[in-house]
This record gives structure tokens, sequence and C-alpha cells, in this order.
């Protein structure tokens, strides 16, 4: 069956793409800016909080700093979306999202729309707590915005890599909230956070593999092949989930230690499967596994300083 242009970009793309744009739905405005990541920044930068020794912020303070990384997050995910339309548009995974199908119009309104949300999420996290809370709230959306989706995705297999440090900076702007400077427990959480994003992504990469290699994408499955990307995130996971463990030696109590250690388990498991089948089945398990011990990680720090008033 002949492929057809795509409607916005010009780029070719398989019929399913190719429909004429319907009326616009709320969800179709809402999924552009990738709620779900965008709540996944936002508990880290939560966790980032809760780990942080110090008097934690007046409530309303608290839900300003996360409110700001959320939409912050939301915006870089917009922009990301905005950005690849093209890509998009010919990967089977990503063909159905707004822009990519012509849904929505990619255009420049849309940019200054997602500039101004981030430049208000930057100046409410500046004014409600400290300018590092903004700066690292603002670093967050730029890595993934720019380092990531422009310079590096296209470029190298290292752009997850790196981009893996928007979570990082989403941890640290939550620890500003508390103390701007840097404890031993929110540096070792921004670690964790930045070695979690590769296997994360990587074994979704693995499960998308022909996709990738099909629009010249560089990421690891396709550079190195599956089975030895599926090693290379066995490594990720152990020395993540092993650094995890660490907070408990600087004053995390016992609640933290139970909850990483069944998440860093549950997620080492599922990635030694992977490595001894690296099929797309198991790459699926694998991410869902990850996605299992964040939310236990972070869970296990927020209840811990609920319960036990840990760090101390």
């Amino acid at each position: 069956m002949a492929r057809v242009l795509h409607p916005q970009t010009g780029a070719r793309v398989g019929p399913a793409t190719a429909t004429s744009p319907g009326p616009v739905a709320a969800r179709d405005v809402l999924g552009i800016f990738k709620p779900r990541i965008a709540v996944s920044i936002m508990l880290s930068a939560i966790g980032g909080l809760a780990i942080t020794p110090g008097a934690l912020p007046d409530a309303w303070r608290t839900a300003v700093m996360a409110f700001a990384v959320f939409l912050a997050a939301g915006a870089a995910g917009a922009f990301n979306q905005w950005a690849e339309s093209d890509l998009d548009a010919n990967m089977a995974r990503t063909a159905g999202r707004p822009f990519a199908s012509g849904r929505l119009h990619a255009g420049w309104a849309w940019l200054a729309t997602i500039v101004g949300l981030l430049a208000f999420a930057v100046g409410v996290a500046a004014a409600a707590l400290n300018p590092w809370t903004a700066f690292y709230t603002f670093m967050g959306a730029f890595t993934y915005a720019v380092i990531y989706t422009v310079w590096l995705k296209r470029r190298t297999w290292l752009n997850i890599v790196v981009g893996g440090a928007a979570g990082s900076f989403a941890v640290l702007a939550g620890s500003a909230a508390v103390d701007p400077g840097l404890s031993p427990e929110a540096i070792l959480l921004a670690i964790v956070l930045f070695l979690w994003t590769p296997p994360h992504f990587w074994s979704l990469a693995i499960a998308a593999h022909q996709d990738y290699e099909a629009n010249l994408v560089p990421m690891l499955p396709v550079v190195v092949g599956d089975v030895v990307c599926a090693k290379v995130i066995l490594a990720h996971t152990v020395a993540l989930c092993l650094i995890a463990l660490l907070p408990a030696v600087y004053g995390m109590g016992w609640i933290y230690l139970a909850f990483a250690a069944v998440g860093g388990t549950l997620f080492t498991a599922a990635s030694i499967r992977l490595v001894m089948w690296p099929t797309k089945r198991r790459a699926i398990h694998n991410f869902l596994a990850s996605l299992a011990q964040l939310v236990l990680l972070l869970s296990g720090i927020v209840v811990d300083r609920w319960l036990l008033g840990s760090p101390v």
C-alpha cells in the first residue's frame, strides 16, 4: 500500500496516520503535555523534598513546588511532540499523537504557548520558594526539551543517558525547596534517577526496535542489538538499585529501606529475565518493573518521612 505525505510536515507516513484532522478533543490538548510523564517528574520532586533533612516548607509552598515542576515537565513534553511530529508520524507507538496525526497543527502559536507555560512555572517557583528551586525546575525541562529532543536524540545513543538528568533536576528542585544546599540524600536520589531513566527507556526501545531502526534513531538497541542492550540495562539496574539503598546510611529509616529493597528486587529480577530472554514481551515487562520500582522508592521516601520523621 502506498505511503502518503503527512499533512503537517511533509514526511512520508503510513495510511493509518494520514487521516484528515477531526474535531479537537480535550484529551488531545491534554495529551500534548504528556501528563503521565509530568506526574512522574512531579513525584520525583516530591521525593527530593521529602528526603532532604530540615523543616519542610508550608503545605501551600510544597503544593506550588509540585505544581511548578508538573507544569514545567508538561511544557517539555509538549515541546518534544511539537519538535518531533515528523518522527512521531512514522512510528507505530506515536503516530496517533495529536500533532503527528494532524488532529492539531504544530504551529508557532503552540510553541509560544509552551514557552509561556515554562516561564510561568519557573516564575512561580522563584516567587513562592527560592531561585535554586526555579533554576532546577527550568533545567529539568531544558534538558528534556532541548538537550535530549533537539540536540542528542537523532545523533547519538547517549541521548537518553544525558536526558536522564531531567529527572535528577526534578529531585534537586524538590530538595532546594527545603534547603538550597545539596544534602547527601538528595544527591544520591538524583543519581538514582539519572541511572533509572536509561534502562527504563531502553526497555521500551527494545520493544520498538524496528520503528527506531527504520527512522534512523540511534537508540542503544539499534546500535548494539537487543542482546547487548539487555546486559547494559541489567548493569544500570543493579547499580541504581544498590545506590538507592544508601540513603538509609544517611538517616532514612527502615520503611524507606524496605520499599527500596522490594522495588530494587523486582526491577533487578525483571532485568535478569530480559537478559535471559531479550524479547519484546520481556522488554515491556522490564519497562513496567522500572515504573514499579520508582513508585515504591518514592512512596517509601514519603511514608518514611511522614511516619518516622526521617531523615534526621
